[in-house]
C-alpha cells in the first residue's frame, strides 16, 4: 500500500522544523531541527545552503535516498523553502515527511501520521498552505503545554527545562529511529513500535 510508505520507494523529503539563529537553538519550538542534526550525524554529512532557502543534506537512511531539509525562514514562513525543496527535488506531498513540536503531547511523546490538521503550529499552516495539501507525514514529538497560564506561544520559544535536559538527547535520538523506521518499514509498523499505549 503505497500510502504506508512516504515517497513510495522514491526518494524521501525529511524536513525538521524550527528557527534559524543560536538564540532558539534550545527552544522547544526547535526539535525539529534537532532531530534533524542527529539524522545528519547517521548520514555522515554537513548541511549546506541550497536555493530553495533551506539546509539541505542528501544522503541514505533506512535504505532510502533522503534529503534531509532546514528552512532557513522563520517558523511561520516554512511553507516555502520546504515545498521549494520538494521542488528542485521532484519530491510529491506524499513523499515529504515534516519533523516538529507537538503541545498536545506530553513531553517526549511521539507520535506519527499521515495527514490532518496544524492544530494551531504556525509551521504546519504555512506547509499545508504552500503544498496545497495536508497529505504529508508528520512526525510529533511532544514538548507538553505550558503550566499556569502560560501562552503557548512564549513556551514553545522557551528552552527545555532543566529536567527535561537530561533526558533531550535521548528523545531526540528515539525521534530520529522512528523516522528511519516510518522511511523504512511503512507508517503503521513506525506507530506500532513508536507509539505510547
Amino acid at each position: 500500500m503505497t500510502e504506508e510508505l512516504p515517497g513510495a520507494g522514491e526518494q524521501v523529503l525529511l524536513a525538521g522544523l524550527g528557527n534559524p539563529g543560536p538564540q532558539y537553538a534550545g527552544n522547544r519550538h526547535n526539535v525539529g531541527f534537532m532531530v534533524l542534526d542527529e539524522l545528519a550525524a547517521r548520514v555522515g554529512g554537513k548541511f549546506k545552503a541550497h536555493k530553495s532557502g533551506a539546509e539541505l543534506l542528501e544522503g541514505r537512511l533506512a535504505g532510502r535516498r533522503v534529503v534531509l531539509a532546514k528552512p532557513r525562514s522563520f517558523m511561520n514562513l516554512s511553507g516555502g523553502p520546504v515545498v521549494g525543496a520538494a521542488r528542485f527535488y521532484k519530491i510529491a506531498p506524499s513523499g515529504v515527511v515534516v519533523v516538529h513540536d507537538e503541545l498536545d503531547l506530553e513531553f517526549g511523546a511521539l507520535k506519527m501520521k499521515l495527514g490532518g490538521g496544524d492544530n494551531g503550529h504556525n509551521g504546519l499552516r504555512s506547509i499545508t498552505k504552500s503544498l496545497s495539501t495536508k497529505d504529508y507525514y508528520r512526525v510529533r514529538f511532544g514538548v507538553g503545554r505550558p503550566p499556569g497560564r502560560q501562552d503557548p506561544a512564549d513556551f514553545v520559544l522557551k528552552d527545555f527545562s532543566t529536567v527535561e535536559r537530561k533526558t533531550l538527547a535521548l528523545e531526540v535520538d528515539r525521534c530520529a529511529d522512528a523516522v528511519e523506521a516510518l522511511i523504512g518499514s511503512g507508517l503503521s509498523a513506525a506507530q506500532n513500535a513508536f507509539h505510547a499505549g
